[in-house]
This record gives structure tokens, C-alpha cells and sequence, in this order.
């Protein structure tokens, strides 16, 4: 069915009886020049525009900003109702524009405040519009004249907008069945004629307007199915600025539109009229534009549910939000633009206002803004630019992520971070093995009861009960002996064969275990070795476990190797006791190791002491040698480098750890000289390597000697 929304035809029906000419009293300052008056001038009276002229503007404005958004396929019928129904326009797309509608309310006029009010009504109007909307539109006809002999199926449906001023909730019932009835007999009529169409779906929307500070007599209701054909709502609204919002918020909820709201927006004033605005008249100050456009230009927000980021806010009414987008430095060279995903007409909402006409003619001289997400930390994302086209303003909505131009992300760039270990063979295997493919004969099904479509549906179900994305996430997935279990049992059904080839596996996993063969257990994320291999076998048993018990409510059989498991988990005394000397064993292991360790930084620390102690020895030998060189009686004796033991220092043989390079090398140097010279008399008859320098001298000199080799005067 070609399908025309009921946003495609809205009739707007406004009442035009004595009643609508009463004033809104809602006062308008019309003297606004408050500068250089002359004294004694009285100043003008405050002005308020009666029920008649709010409805029109306010109507008006509703139809501005569909033109602007829609400029095509989305049509007005604008009716008025007093003593009888004027019909302002047609459904032609020509007749579709501000200018033609209010040459044709100028023509009308005012309502005559003293005309006879039992003569006009708001039926009259109502009538019009329900004829009007069974009249084919030119799209209707072009999709009735392509479709031929299925010209029935295009749809009509559409909206009916009245603007007037009940008596009361009963008044409102009785419009809603007027309607009613006029929709089955047009439709009676249109089932007969080829100029004519049933209407499918018609939305009533009566919006009440009542003078500020009268009470309303109608009360709100929600949208309401009045018949299978007909829906109504009602609006009870006070006259003035809160009937313009009220439409402003109709037209964004019938068209699906959104609202963005741009700030600072620098714009520097000009000529003001009044004495606060000229003295900034050489400064430039910030605004705020709020532009309606659709909703799609938002969807950004919707996927990230960002819709509502920092700034958003609601005016005037919860329905009515907006999205706030910040100003950036307008770009002028296009290469610097990113790539738009969507361009969406736009309208102000305010078209009247200076801010909003320094913005369109900003734009449309041929610039382009980008907009920018507010933010309270980080980098700005812009995600927006307002940029013309052709004489008409497009907001277009830049990609702030990936693009689409690139090639698709990896698939280890998933959700949480970059992730490397999937198992992308296993899942290119599940998807082969869960093929979709056409089945046209249905002669050949074994359950003829069970559309094909649900049993590959319930195969999936069955294989995705369990089945880990992450290979470091399972342990039997990744095991070769674990294969001909896992394919079994996500069968609907097990044979006895099935069954004892899962025993088998089950049989070969105890072997396994019994063997304490390793298993492919991911250490990623972990310290040290990992478990041990007593806690690496449990883990193993409760994943089969897990896959298992996924599947037991398919048949007996399924239970039958889910009881074998079990059983094989139950093990003998003696196995219990065989995995405690297993665990005591790898303890021990474990300790003997750590205490090596330790006894090994015990001797390096007793060799550093050793070398430590030689070196002080060594040092009180040398300061012995200053004190005799310095004594009076002594020769001067030969300038001779002391030489010390290797052995004494450094044991090399006996050393733990690795050697250097250069310690292999001096000692095979120090190993060469020793056999190149004839040994010193005095080292061969020392007594540890320590002898008396000297003895005859001292003994001239009746010096007392000491066998530890100092000397007294």
C-alpha cells in the first residue's frame, strides 16, 4: 500500500464568529519612543489583539515553518467558519505559501463583532474540512495512476486543526460526532466516485482559546480513538503568546521536529532607539537563535544517549526541549569541513526577531558555522554546520566518529577497549554451521507442524546457550579432546551412539587428569606460574559442567552424560589421597626452591664480608709500612706495589653466579705471569703469606720482634 501520512493533508479550521472579535487582554506597548518626547505629550495607549487575530497568527506561524521544512508533500487547506465556510485555498502546490494565505485573510477581515451569533457556527467549517480532505491531492493521483488496477490501495488519511471558542465539554462532544457523521457519509460518497477518497484515519485536534484571566471552561483530554476512523484530542489554551507556543509545539509532535537552540551567536548592535541599548552600541554582545528543523538531525545524540548533553534545556512547556549547540569561528575555506551524514532544512522559530535576520543573512551570503557540542571538560566535538544552499538554509550534521568512508573497525576494537584474543575461527565456524537458506517445498519437512524459519531459530537458541566470545574466558573450548562433546551436545536430540561417544570424551578428560597432562589455561592478567594444575582440572569440570547442564531439559539422554560427569567428579578415597601427596609434593618443591634462594644470598652476603675483611687487613698492613718508611733509622725502602693473594680476595673457582668477562680475564693474565718469574725468598719461608721486613736491622738496633710481626721500640 503506497501510505500517505495524515501529515500529508491538515485542514486548518478557524472560527470567524462575533465572539472571536473580544480582546485576548494581553496588552502590547505600542509607544515604544521613550527619547527626546516633548513635555506634556500624553503617551500612547498599551494596545491587545483580539481572539481572532491570535488564532490567525498563530495558525500562520504553524504553516510558515512546515513550508519552510516541507517545502513539498505536506499540504494546507486553510478554512474559515462563520455564517457559512470560506475556503482559502486549495491542496495545488502553488497555493502552498504564506503570501496567497494572507492575501486571502485580508480579503476576509475581522470578525463583526455585531453580527448575529445564532447565525454562525464552527460546524460549518468542520463540514468544509472533512469534504476537503476526501478531495484527491496531485500525489495521490500520481500514486493512484501508477499503481493501475491496485489504485485502492493508497491510503488517505489526514488532520483537522479548529481553532475557536467552546461553551463547553459538552459542546466539544458535539463537534467530535459532527465530525463523526460527516466521515461516514463523504466516505459513502467517495466509494462511489473516482474524483473522491475514503478516508482512511482523520486527526481531530480542537484547540479551546479563552481571554487571559477568564477561567476555561473546557478541560484538556489526551488523544482519544472516537472510532475506528476518527481520533480527537482537545486543548484548552489561553489566547497570546501561550496559543503560539502551544502550536509551536503541535507542529514539532504532527511533523516530527526538534528544536536546537545556537548561542553565542557575536553580533555587534546598531541603532537603538532606546537610551540603554546605545550606550553599548560599540560593543558587541552575544545572542541566542532557536531553530526548528527534523528530528533526524538529532540522531546522533539518540545512538550515543547524549540525546539531552550540557546545556539542553525546555521552554515554556516539558513537550517542548531543545538541544543547545555552541558557535564557533565561522570556517570559510570548505576543505576544512568535515563530511555531513544528513542536511536538514531549518526554520526560526522566532523569524522576526533581529538576532534570527543577522543569522539568515549571515548564511545565506554564502557562509557557513560550525556548531559545537558544549562541554565542561575536554576537547569540544563539533557535530553541526549551518551552511545555504540554493537560496534555503540546511543544517548538516558532521560525523564526530568513526567515518563511514573507512574501512569497518577490527573486530578486536569491541565494546570495554581492544580486546585480541576472540574467537573469530570458532565464530566463523558457528556461522557456517548456522546457515540460513530458501525452503520451498514443504512436503519434505519432518515436523509439518513447525515452520522451518522456528526451527533454525531454536538451533541458534541451543548453540549461543553457551559460548564464550573470549578465548581466554573458556578452557575446553580451546582443548581438541573437548570437540566431539561440545558439538553433540547442542543437538536436540542425542542417539546412543551420541551418548557414548560424550562418555568416551568425559572418560578421556579422567584420563587426562589421572596423567596430570597440562591443560591450555590463559595466564593473561595473572602473576606468577598461573594455578596449579589440581585448580586447573576444576576449572575445567565446571565449564564442562556448565555446557552440559545448558542442555539437560532437551531429552533423557542429555541427562544421562551430565550423570556421567557427575560421577566421574565423585573420585575414590584413594584418588583424593594421591592428588594430597601430589600437592604436598609441589608445596615442598615449591619451599625447597625458595629456601635455595635464600641460602644463596646467605653465602653471596658471607663472601662480600670475607672480601670486606681482607681489604681492612690489607689497609692496617699498608699504614704500618707509612710508619716505618717515616721512622728515621730506616733506609728508604723500594718502591714496590704490595701484591694480595687472589685466593684471599676472591676465590674464583668456589664463586656462585655468573662471571664477568673481565674476572676470566684478568685471571688468566695473572695465572700467565706467576709462572714467568722465580718466586721471592722471602714470600717462599713466610708463614700466611706474611713475613718480617728488616729482622737483621732490628736486631742491630736491639729492637724486640714479636711474632705477629710488629715491632717495639
Amino acid at each position: 500500500m503506497k501510505t500517505f501520512s495524515a501529515s500529508h493533508k491538515t485542514v486548518f479550521v478557524v472560527d470567524h464568529c462575533p465572539y472571536m472579535a473580544e480582546s485576548c487582554r494581553q496588552q502590547v506597548e505600542f509607544d515604544m519612543l521613550m527619547k527626546n518626547r516633548t513635555q506634556g505629550i500624553i503617551p500612547l495607549a498599551p494596545v491587545s489583539k483580539s481572539l481572532w487575530t491570535c488564532a490567525v497568527e498563530c495558525s500562520l506561524e504553524y504553516c510558515r515553518i512546515l513550508y519552510d521544512i516541507y517545502p513539498t508533500k505536506k499540504l494546507v487547506n486553510y478554512i474559515v467558519s462563520d455564517s457559512e465556510f470560506h475556503i482559502l485555498n486549495s491542496w495545488k502546490q502553488e497555493d502552498q505559501n504564506i503570501q496567497e494565505l494572507m492575501s486571502a485573510l485580508a480579503a476576509v477581515g475581522p470578525p463583526n463583532p455585531r453580527e448575529d451569533p445564532e447565525c454562525c457556527s464552527i460546524l460549518h467549517g468542520l463540514v468544509s474540512a472533512v469534504e476537503a480532505l476526501c478531495k484527491i491531492t496531485e500525489y495521490q493521483h500520481e500514486a493512484r495512476t501508477a499503481m493501475m488496477d491496485m489504485a485502492d490501495r493508497v491510503s488517505n488519511r489526514g488532520r483537522i486543526i479548529c481553532i475557536t471558542n467552546a461553551k463547553s465539554d459538552t459542546h466539544v462532544r458535539m463537534l467530535e460526532d459532527c465530525v463523526q457523521e460527516t466521515i461516514l457519509e463523504q466516505n459513502k460518497l467517495a466509494a462511489g466516485s473516482d474524483r473522491l477518497m475514503q478516508i482512511q484515519q482523520c486527526e481531530l485536534v480542537l484547540i479551546h482559546t479563552y481571554p487571559s484571566g477568564d477561567d476555561t471552561l473546557v478541560s484538556d483530554r489526551p488523544r482519544k480513538e472516537i472510532s475506528p476512523f476518527l481520533t480527537s484530542e482537545v486543548h484548552s489554551v489561553r489566547a497570546g503568546r501561550h496559543l503560539a507556543s502551544k502550536l509551536n509545539i503541535l507542529v514539532q509532535q504532527h511533523f516530527d521536529l526538534a528544536s536546537t537552540t545556537i548561542t553565542n551567536i557575536p553580533m555587534k548592535p546598531t541603532f537603538n532607539v532606546c537610551d540603554q541599548e546605545e550606550q553599548h552600541a560599540n560593543t558587541s554582545a552575544n545572542y541566542d537563535v532557536e531553530l526548528l528543523h527534523h528530528k533526524d538531525a538529532h540522531m546522533e545524540f539518540i545512538k550515543s544517549g547524549d540525546l539531552h548533553p550540557p546545556g539542553s534545556n525546555s521552554r515554556d512547556s516539558s513537550l517542548k526541549e531543545t538541544v543547545t549547540l555552541k558557535w564557533c569561528t565561522p570556517r570559510t575555506n570548505s576543505v576544512e569541513l568535515h563530511f555531513c551524514t544528513g542536511a536538514y532544512r531549518i526554520s526560526p522559530v522566532d523569524v522576526n526577531s533581529r538576532p534570527s535576520s543577522c543569522l539568515t543573512n549571515f548564511l545565506l551570503n554564502g557562509r557557513s558555522v560550525l556548531l559545537e557540542q558544549p562541554r565542561k571538560s575536554g576537547s569540544k566535538v563539533i557535530s553541526h554546520m549551518l551552511s545555504s544552499h540554493g537560496g534555503e538554509i540546511f543544517l548538516h550534521v558532521l560525523s564526530s566518529t568513526r567515518s563511514t568512508l573507512e574501512d569497518p573497525p577490527s573486530i578486536s576494537e569491541g565494546c570495554g577497549g581492544r580486546v585480541t584474543d576472540y574467537r573469530i575461527t570458532d565464530f566463523g565456524e558457528f556461522m557456517r554451521e548456522n546457515r540460513l537458506t530458501p525452503f520451498t517445498d514443504s512436503k519434505h519437512l519432518e515436523a509439518p507442524d513447525k515452520v522451518p524459519l522456528e526451527r533454525a531459530k531454536d538451533q541458534l537458541e541451543r548453540h549461543t546457550r553457551y559460548w564464550p566470545m573470549i578465548i581466554s574466558q573458556t578452557t575446553i573450548f580451546n582443548m581438541q579432546a573437548v570437540v566431539p562433546l561440545a558439538s553433540l551436545i547442542v543437538k536436540e536430540s542425542l542417539t546412543e551412539d551420541d551418548v557414548l561417544t560424550c562418555q568416551k570424551t568425559i572418560y578421556n578428560l579422567v584420563d587426562m587428569e589421572r596423567k596430570n597432562d597440562p591443560l591450555p589455561i590463559s595466564t593473561v592478567g595473572t602473576r606468577g606460574k598461573g594455578p596449579k594444575r589440581d585448580e586447573q582440572y576444576r576449572i575445567m569440570w565446571n565449564e564442562v559442567e556448565t555446557l552440559v547442564r545448558a542442555h539437560i531439559g532437551s531429552t533423557d539422554r542429555h541427562q544421562r552424560v551430565l550423570d556421567c560427569i557427575l560421577a566421574c567428579r565423585s573420585k575414590p578415597p584413594e584418588e583424593e589421597e594421591r592428588k594430597k601427596r601430589g600437592r604436598k609434593r609441589e608445596d615442598k618443591e615449591d619451599k625447597a626452591e625458595k629456601n635455595g634462594k635464600d641460602a644463596e644470598a646467605e653465602k653471596t652476603w658471607q663472601e662480600s664480608e670475607r672480601l670486606k675483611g681482607a681489604l681492612d687487613r690489607e689497609k692496617e698492613e699498608s699504614i704500618e709500612a707509612e710508619v716505618i718508611k717515616d721512622s728515621p733509622d730506616s733506609p728508604e725502602p723500594l718502591n714496590k706495589k704490595p701484591r694480595l693473594a687472589m685466593e684471599e680476595i676472591q676465590p674464583v673457582e668456589k664463586a656462585k653466579g655468573p662471571v664477568s668477562l673481565f674476572t676470566l680475564w684478568t685471571n688468566r693474565i695473572n695465572a700467565a705471569n706467576s709462572r714467568k718469574h722465580q718466586e721471592f725468598a722471602g714470600r717462599l719461608s713466610s708463614v700466611n703469606n706474611k713475613v718480617e721486613l728488616y729482622q737483621h736491622l732490628k736486631e742491630e738496633n736491639g729492637v724486640d720482634t714479636h711474632e705477629n710481626g710488629k715491632a717495639t721500640r
